[in-house]
């Protein structure tokens, strides 16, 4: 028979809480165990009792030595991060060192374009740099350009087939009026039933012995 899914709650009865709180630490000190073995790890492992008892485990050494290890390892932590910290605010000062040259570049781009050209203006390597920098931004307003016109083109089909879907619902209304007009002619020209022709096939009589007073 499968065993139900256990709830993740506290347990009211304590005697079961009790029960259960057994079972499981030993399980879970045989898993380390089973662990620093299979793995040749270094595991140390606190447990704390409802009732405030300890138990502890260190698969190598003792406690003491892992929580030495443990203390020393939290001191590294921070210098390292200071290190991480620092590299990236090198990395952030030379983008925004990069960024200033390439600003001053293009001033002066500005300027040699707008005094007509003088070469002594810029340096060879500025020069370059500016070229660069043109071509960049030209591929890039090229496919800005590109994705403009798609999209406009696009907008042009749902436009056509809006359009395209008016026009013959129009047409569909023309052919629709111009049959019912077509049709009305052929109700007039069905002949009426009493013809002059029927009253002379069948004469009207008045028998003789009824008089009519007037």
């Amino acid at each position: 028979m499968a065993r139900g899914k256990i709830q993740m709650k506290r347990i009211d009865n304590p005697v079961h809480r009790q029960v259960t709180f057994c079972k499981r630490r030993a399980g879970l000190l045989k898993k380390a165990k089973e662990l620093s073995v299979l793995c040749d790890a270094e595991i140390g492992l606190f447990i704390f009792s409802p009732h405030g008892k300890l138990y502890e485990l260190a698969t190598k050494g003792n406690m003491q030595s892992l929580i030495e290890k443990y203390a020393k390892y939290s001191k590294e932590i921070p210098g390292e991060e200071a290190k991480v910290k620092q590299a990236k605010d090198l990395d952030l000062k030379e983008e925004i060192k990069l960024l200033k040259h390439e600003i001053e570049i293009l001033q002066k781009g500005v300027r040699y374009i707008s005094g007509g050209g003088d070469a002594g203006a810029m340096a060879l390597s500025e020069l370059n740099v500016l070229e660069k920098l043109l071509e960049t931004w030209m591929y890039q307003v090229r496919s800005a350009k590109m994705d403009t016109m798609v999209q406009e083109i696009q907008l042009l089909k749902n436009k056509e087939g809006i359009l395209q879907a008016a026009n013959m619902h129009l047409q569909e209304k023309i052919e629709e009026q111009n049959g019912m007009i077509e049709f009305a002619p052929m109700l007039t020209s069905i002949p009426y039933p009493l013809t002059t022709n029927n009253i002379n096939q069948c004469p009207l009589t008045i028998p003789s012995n009824e008089i009519y007073q007037f």
